[in-house]
C-alpha cells in the first residue's frame, strides 16, 4: 500500500509540473536551462526549433538536440555548440546552470549585451569561444573562477574596460584571444604566471603602457599578437628567453628604445613583425640567429645605421621588408645568400652605393623594391637574369646605365618602375613580347629612341608612363589598341606623328601627352573611352576641330588642349561632360562663343579661354559656374560691359579679362569678391575710377592701358600692381609711395601748393636728415664689420692648419663622427648630435665634396655670407670648418626635431599640433623666407623648402635650415640632382628643367601650408595614384557643395575638427587654405611674393583677433 501511495504522489507531481510548464516535466535541470535560454534569443535556426522541444518524454536533451552533446554517464550537457547558426539576442543567466559544461562555442552569431556573471558557475569549462558577436561591457572578473579554462576566444566583439587581473590567474590557460575589441589599460605583469600559455592575442584594441618583462616567463608561448594598440616602452629583452616563439606581431604601436632581440633561442621563430613603431638604433645583427625565420618586417620604425650583413644567414627567409626607415650605408652583398627570398623591400631609406651583384643569386626573388634611396651605378646584369622576377621597383634613386636586352626575357615581369633616375639609351624594342607587363613607369630619365611597339602584347598593361625623357618617333598604334590601359603619360618628350585611334571598349582613365610635337587632329575615337577622367594634350601642334565625341565622356574632369593650333567653335556636345572641373583651351585659334549648354558643368573650377578669337559679350552662363576659382578669357575679342553677374562667383580667386574690348566702368561687384587675389583687366577700354577697389588688397593687380581716371587708392599701391597707360590716374599727395611711383603719376588736383620758403626749409631738413642717416649707417657698418671678425662669425679652418678647440670638442663628443650619433640624413649631408656639456647640444652637418672640387674663395665667401644671416626663423650657423674632403657646419640642436617629425611621426602617442600652433608655424616660416628673398643681398633662394628642412625649437618656433646650401654646393657635391627640390614640393616649372626663382620657393611653401592644414604628406599613400597634395586638395574642394565650412572640413586634419568648430578659427583655416592654393598656382607669375604672404597671414591673424575681441 505504501508503494502505491508513493507512486500516486509521483504521478500527481508530474501532473502538477505538466500543468505549469507543459510536458517538459521529465527533463533534467540542464534541459530546462537550455529551454530557458531560448527565451533570451531573438532568432534561432530551424534546427534548434525542431529539436529543442518542450513537449518531450525524454529526461535529457542528449538525443538529437541541435548543438548539444551530453555526458553518457550523467546525462548532463558537456558541449553546447551553436557556432555560425545565425542566433541573435542575449546570453541569459541560465547558462550558469550548465555546471558540467566543458565546451561552449557561440562564435560567429549576433549575440549582444553583457556576459552574465553566472558563467562563473561553469567551473568545468575548458573551451569558451564567444568570438565574432556583438557582446559588450567589461569582461567579467568572475572568469577567474573558471580554473579549468584552457581556451578562451572573445575575438571581434565590443568588450571595453581594462583586462581583469583574474584572467591571468587561470593556471591551465593555453590560448587567450581578445583581439578586435575596445579594451584599454595595461597588460598586467601577472601575464608571466600563465605557464601553459601558447597563444596570446590582444591585437586591435586600445591597450597602453609597456609590454611586461614578465612575459619572458611564459615558457611555452608560441604566438604573440599585440599589434594595433597604443603600447609604449621598449620591446622586452625577456622575449629572448622564449625558445618556442614562432610568431611575434607588435606593429602599429608606440614602442621605442633599441630592438634587443635575436638570441640563440629564436631558432623556431617564423615571423617577426615590428613595423610602425618608433624604435631607436638599427636592425639587430642577432636576428641572423633566427635560422627558421620566414618573414622579417620592420617598416617605418625610425631605424638608423647599416643593414647588418648577418641577415645573409637567414636561408629560409622569404620576405624582408625594412622600408621607410632611415637606414644608410650600402646594401650588404650577403643578402645574396638568402636563397629562399621572394620579396626584398628596402625602399624609403637613405641607402647609397651600388646594388650588389650578389643579389643575382636570389633565384626565387619575385619582388625587388629599392625605391626612394640614394642608390647609384647600374643595376647588375645578374639581377636582370633572375627569371622569377615579377616586380622591379627602383624609382627615385640616382641609378644610371641602360635597360639591357635581358629585361625582355623576364617572362613573369609585371611591374617595371624606374622613374626619376638617370637611365639612358634606348628602350629594348622587344620589351613586352613576353605578355606579362602590367605597369611600365620610366618617367624622368634620359631614355632615347622610339617607343617599343609590343609593350601591350599580352593585353595586360595598365600603366604606361614614359614622361620627361628624350624619346622621338611616333606613338605606336598598338598603344591605342591596348584595351587594358588605364594611364598613358608621354609628356615632355620629342614625339611626333599623330595620336593613335582608340577602340570602343577601353579602360583608359588618364592621358597626358603634352609638350611634344604631335600633329594632326584629335581622334574622334577618344570619345569612346568612357572611363576617361583626364586628357592633357597641351603644347603640341594639333590642328582641326575639337571632336564633339568628347562629349560622350561623362566621367571627364580635366581637359587641357592649350597651346595647339585648334580652330572652330567649342562643340556644344561637351556639355555631356557633366563632371568637368578644369577646362583649358587657351592659346589656340578657336572662335565663336561659349555654348549655353555648358551650364551643365556645375563643378567647374578652372576655365581658360585666353589667346583665342572668341567674340561677343561675356556669356551669361559663366555666372552659373558657382565653384569657379580661376577664370581667364584674356586676349580675345569680347566686348561690352563686364557683366555684374560675375559677382555671383564667390569662390573666384583669379580673374583675367585683359586684352579684350570691354567698356564702361569697373563694376562694384569686383570689390565684393573677397577671395579674389589676382585681377587683370588691362588693355581694354574701361573708364571711371578705382574707388570700388579701394578697400581691397591684391597679390596681383593690373589695370594698365585703359582710360581710368581719378586717384589710385593707397591700399592698391604695391610692387605687384600695374597702373601705367592710364594718363588720367593720379596720386594723392598724402599717400606714402616711392619716388618712382610718384614720378610716374601726376599729383591729384585740389591740394594747396607749398610756398617757396617752405620748400626750401623742407629741402634743408631733408639734407641734414640724410647726412645724419649716412653717418649712422657708416657707424653700423664699421661696428658690424668689426663684429664679423670676432667669434660671432663662422670660423673657417683648413685641416692642415690644425684642429680648433671647438672642433676638437665636437669630434670627441661624436667619437670622430661615429654613425651611432647620426640623427638625420638629407640631400646635403649627414647630421650628427654632439653633446659638449649639459645644456650645450649641437647638430653637426657633414657635407661631402666631390673629389675634383676643393674649397675655394667663392665657397668661403658664400659660407661667410650665410654665417652673417640672422633671423629668428632661420637656423643660425654657429661655425663652419672646411676640411680636405668635407665641410662641417655647426648649429644649435633643435630638441623637437623637424616639422616632418612633429606632423607625420604618427606612432608617438602624441595628440598633435593644435591649430594656433600650426598657424604660428606657418607665419614663422613665411617670415624666414621673406627675409631670405627680400632682405638678403643678393637674395637667397632655398630651392628645397619642405618639413624636413624646418626645425622646431623647444617653444615650437620654426627655423628654416639648409638655406644657401644649394648655391654653395651646386659645383661642390657629387650630384646636383638632389638639391633642386623634393618630389611633391617641386614647382611645375621645374618638372623638366631647374628654374631658380623665388616663385619656386613660394610653391614649396604652399605645399607645406597644405601639410599643416591637412596633416597629410605632400605625396601621401592615401591619395590616388599620381596625385600629390595640391591636386588632392583642389579635387576635394571642388567636389562638394558651395559651402566653405563644409569643404574645409573635408581636407582638414581630423585632429583639428573639434577645434575648428570655433567659427573664428574655422574662418582662419579657410583663408589659409585659399592662400596655400594661391601659392601653389601652376603659373609662377600668379604666385604671391613672400612679403605678400606675410602680409596676408598677418591680416588673417589680426582679423581673427579683432573679430574675437569684438565678440568679447
Amino acid at each position: 500500500m505504501m508503494n502505491l501511495g508513493l507512486l500516486g504522489i509521483t504521478l500527481l507531481c508530474c501532473l502538477f509540473v505538466s500543468f505549469r510548464i507543459g510536458s517538459v516535466s521529465c527533463l533534467n535541470s540542464d534541459g530546462l536551462a537550455l529551454l530557458s535560454l531560448l527565451n533570451h534569443f531573438d532568432k534561432v535556426p530551424p534546427e534548434v526549433n525542431s529539436t529543442w522541444k518542450k513537449n518531450t518524454s525524454e529526461a535529457t536533451p542528449c538525443n538529437n538536440w541541435f548543438g548539444v552533446i551530453c555526458d553518457d554517464d550523467s546525462g548532463n550537457v558537456k558541449t553546447l555548440n551553436l557556432s555560425g547558426s545565425e542566433v541573435s539576442g542575449q546570453l541569459g543567466s541560465e547558462i550558469g546552470e550548465l555546471k558540467s559544461l566543458i565546451t561552449l562555442d557561440l562564435s560567429n552569431n549576433s549575440f549582444s549585451g553583457r556576459l552574465p556573471s553566472s558563467l562563473r558557475n561553469c567551473t568545468s569549462l575548458q573551451y569558451l569561444d564567444l568570438s565574432e558577436n556583438g557582446f559588450s561591457g567589461e569582461i567579467p572578473v568572475t572568469f577567474g573562477s573558471l580554473k579549468n579554462l584552457t581556451y578562451l576566444y572573445l575575438t571581434s566583439n565590443f568588450f571595453s574596460g581594462e583586462l581583469p587581473e583574474s584572467l591571468f590567474q587561470l593556471p591551465l590557460l593555453q590560448v587567450l584571444n581578445l583581439d578586435r575589441n575596445n579594451l584599454t589599460g595595461l597588460i598586467p605583469a601577472s601575464v608571466g604566471g600563465l605557464k601553459e600559455l601558447s597563444d596570446l592575442t590582444l591585437s586591435y584594441n586600445e591597450l597602453s603602457g609597456p609590454i611586461p618583462e614578465s612575459i619572458g616567463n611564459c615558457s611555452k608561448l608560441e604566438y604573440l599578437y599585440l599589434h594595433k594598440n597604443k603600447l609604449n616602452g621598449s620591446l622586452p629583452e625577456s622575449l629572448n628567453l622564449l625558445k618556442n616563439l614562432s610568431e611575434v606581431f607588435v606593429s602599429n604601436n608606440s614602442l621605442g628604445g633599441r630592438i634587443r632581440f635575436g638570441s640563440s633561442n629564436c631558432k623556431k621563430l617564423v615571423t617577426l613583425e615590428l613595423s610602425y613603431n618608433d624604435f631607436e638604433g638599427g636592425v639587430p645583427p642577432e636576428l641572423g640567429n633566427c635560422s627558421n625565420l620566414d618573414s622579417l618586417l620592420i617598416i617605418k620604425c625610425n631605424l638608423t645605421g647599416n643593414i647588418p650583413s648577418s641577415l645573409g644567414m637567414l636561408r629560409k627567409v622569404t620576405l624582408i621588408n625594412l622600408g621607410d626607415n632611415r637606414l644608410s650605408g650600402n646594401i650588404p652583398h650577403e643578402l645574396g645568400s638568402c636563397s629562399s627570398l621572394h620579396t626584398l623591400k628596402l625602399n624609403g631609406n637613405q641607402l647609397q652605393g651600388e646594388i650588389p651583384a650578389a643579389l643575382g643569386n636570389l633565384k626565387k626573388l619575385q619582388s625587388l623594391e629599392l625605391f626612394e634611396n640614394k642608390l647609384s651605378g647600374e643595376i647588375p646584369i645578374s639581377v636582370w637574369k633572375i627569371q622569377s622576377l615579377t616586380q622591379m621597383v627602383v624609382h627615385n634613386n640616382t641609378l644610371t646605365g641602360e635597360l639591357p636586352a635581358e629585361v625582355t626575357e623576364l617572362k613573369n615581369l609585371k611591374k617595371l618602375l624606374m622613374f626619376n633616375n638617370s637611365f639612358h639609351g634606348g628602350i629594348p624594342m622587344s620589351l613586352g613580347v613576353n605578355r606579362s607587363l602590367e605597369e611600365v613607369d620610366l618617367i624622368g630619365n634620359s631614355f632615347t629612341g622610339e617607343i617599343p611597339p609590343n609593350l601591350c602584347h599580352g593585353q595586360k598593361l595598365r600603366v604606361f608612363n614614359l614622361n620627361s625623357n628624350q624619346l622621338h618617333g611616333s606613338i605606336p598604334p598598338s598603344v591605342g589598341q591596348c584595351k587594358t590601359l588605364e594611364r598613358i603619360w608621354l609628356g615632355g618628350n620629342k614625339l611626333s606623328g599623330v595620336l593613335p585611334e582608340f577602340p570602343d571598349t577601353h579602360s583608359l582613365e588618364f592621358v597626358e601627352i603634352k609638350g611634344n610635337n604631335i600633329e594632326g587632329s584629335i581622334p574622334h575615337s577618344l570619345g569612346s573611352c568612357k572611363n576617361l577622367q583626364t586628357i592633357i594634350l597641351s603644347q603640341n601642334k594639333l590642328t582641326g576641330l575639337i571632336p564633339p565625341e568628347l562629349g560622350n565622356l561623362q566621367n571627364l574632369q580635366r581637359l587641357y588642349l592649350s597651346h595647339n593650333h585648334l580652330e572652330g567653335p567649342l562643340p556644344s556636345q561637351l556639355s555631356g561632360c557633366v563632371k568637368m572641373l578644369e577646362f583649358d583651351v587657351g592659346s589656340n585659334s578657336l572662335n565663336g562663343s561659349v555654348p549655353s549648354t555648358f551650364s551643365s558643368w556645375k563643378s567647374l573650377t578652372t576655365l581658360v579661354l585666353s589667346n583665342n578669337r572668341f567674340s561677343g559679350a561675356i556669356p551669361p552662363l559663366l555666372a552659373e559656374f558657382g565653384r569657379l576659382i580661376d577664370l581667364q578669357v584674356a586676349r580675345n575679342a569680347f566686348e561690352g560691359k563686364i557683366p555684374s553677374s560675375l559677382g555671383l562667383l564667390k569662390h573666384l580667386n583669379s580673374l583675367d579679362l585683359s586684352g579684350n574690348r570691354f567698356t564702361g566702368e569697373i563694376q562694384s561687384f569686383l570689390g565684393g569678391l573677397v577671395v579674389l587675389v589676382r585681377l587683370n583687366i588691362s588693355n581694354n577700354k574701361l573708364t571711371g575710377n578705382l574707388s570700388v577697389l579701394q578697400s581691397r588688397s591684391f597679390f596681383q593687380l593690373d589695370v594698365s592701358n585703359n582710360q581710368l581716371t581719378g586717384p589710385i587708392p593707397e591700399m592698391l599701391i604695391n610692387s605687384s600692381s600695374v597702373f601705367t597707360g592710364n594718363p588720367s590716374l593720379c596720386i594723392q599727395p598724402s599717400h606714402s609711395v616711392s619716388a618712382v611711383i610718384r614720378k610716374e603719376f601726376k599729383t591729384c588736383k585740389g591740394q594747396a601748393k607749398l610756398s617757396t620758403w617752405m620748400i626750401a626749409l623742407i629741402a634743408v631738413g631733408s639734407f641734414l636728415s640724410a647726412l645724419a642717416l649716412l653717418f649712422a649707417l657708416a657707424f653700423v657698418f664699421l661696428f658690424c664689420k668689426r663684429g664679423v671678425k670676432t667669434e660671432d662669425a663662422p670660423v673657417l679652418v683648413d685641416e692642415e692648419e690644425g684642429l680648433s678647440l671647438l672642433l676638437n670638442k665636437v669630434l670627441t663628443a661624436t667619437d670622430n663622427l661615429d654613425d651611432k650619433y647620426i640623427i638625420g640624413r638629407g640631400a646635403h649631408g649627414v647630421v650628427y648630435k654632439a653633446s659638449l656639456a649639459p645644456g650645450e647640444e649641437y647638430a653637426v652637418k657633414k657635407l661631402i665634396f666631390a673629389e675634383h672640387v676643393h674649397a675655394n674663395q667663392n665657397m668661403k665667401r658664400e659660407i661667410e655670407t650665410i654665417g652673417q644671416v640672422r633671423h629668428r626663423n632661420l637656423v643660425r650657423l654657429e661655425r663652419f670648418w672646411i676640411r680636405k674632403k668635407n665641410g662641417l657646419m655647426l648649429y644649435k640642436y633643435m630638441p623637437n626635431g623637424s616639422l616632418y617629425d612633429v606632423l607625420h611621426r604618427s606612432n608617438q602617442g602624441e595628440t598633435g599640433l593644435d591649430w594656433s600652433t600650426r598657424f604660428n608655424i606657418a607665419l614663422g616660416i613665411a617670415h624666414g623666407l621673406q627675409y631670405l628673398h627680400h632682405d638678403c643681398h643678393p637674395p637667397i633662394i632655398h630651392r628645397d623648402i619642405k618639413p624636413e628642412n624646418i626645425l622646431m625649437d623647444s617653444e615650437m618656433e620654426p627655423h628654416i635650415g639648409d638655406f644657401g646650401l644649394a648655391r654653395i654646393l651646386d659645383d661642390s657635391t657629387i650630384s646636383t640632382a638632389t638639391i633642386t627640390g623634393t618630389t611633391g614640393y617641386i614647382a611645375p616649372e621645374n618638372a623638366y628643367k631647374t628654374v631658380r626663382c623665388k616663385e619656386s620657393d613660394v610653391y614649396s611653401y604652399g605645399v607645406v601650408l597644405l601639410e599643416l592644414i591637412t596633416g597629410k604628406r605632400a605625396v601621401d599613400r592615401s591619395f590616388p595614384e599620381e596625385t600629390d597634395i595640391v591636386s588632392w586638395v583642389k579635387s576635394v574642394l571642388s567636389s562638394y557643395e558651395d559651402d566653405d565650412d563644409y569643404t574645409v572640413s573635408q581636407i582638414v586634419d581630423p585632429k583639428l575638427v573639434d577645434e575648428l568648430l570655433d567659427t573664428k578659427l574655422r574662418e582662419q583655416a579657410i583663408l589659409v587654405t585659399d592662400l596655400a592654393l594661391v601659392c601653389t598656382d601652376k603659373r609662377p607669375e600668379n604666385r604671391p611674393s613672400m612679403r605678400d604672404v606675410v602680409k596676408e597671414l598677418t591680416d588673417v591673424k589680426d582679423l581673427v583677433r579683432s573679430t574675437s575681441g569684438s565678440v568679447q
